[in-house]
C-alpha cells in the first residue's frame, strides 16, 4: 500500500479509470451482441440498425483510447461484411 499522499491519489484515479473502461468495454460488447443476434435471426432491417448503434459505441471507445483504432476498425469492418452478406 502506498504511502505518499499523491501516490494514494494515483491509486484512486486508477480505480476509477479502470472502472469506467470496464463499462465502456462490455456497452461495446453489448451492442456488438445485439448485432450477431440479429444477423442470426436473419432480420436484416434490425441487423442493420443495431450495426449503426454498434459502429457508434465502437468509435466512441476508440476516440476516448480505451479501444485501439485498428481493433474498432477491425470489429467494424467484419459487423459491416455479415451484415451486408445477409439477403
Amino acid at each position: 500500500m502506498a504511502n505518499i499522499k499523491s501516490a494514494k491519489k494515483r491509486i484512486q484515479v486508477a480505480e476509477r479509470n479502470a472502472a469506467r473502461n470496464k463499462s465502456v468495454k462490455s456497452r461495446v460488447k453489448t451492442y456488438v451482441k445485439k448485432v450477431e443476434a440479429a444477423i442470426e435471426a436473419g432480420d436484416k432491417a434490425a441487423a442493420e440498425a443495431a450495426l449503426q448503434d454498434a459502429s457508434k459505441q465502437l468509435a466512441k471507445a476508440a476516440s476516448k483510447g480505451i479501444m485501439h483504432k485498428n481493433t474498432v476498425a477491425r470489429k467494424t469492418s467484419r459487423l459491416t461484411a455479415a451484415v451486408a452478406k445477409m439477403q
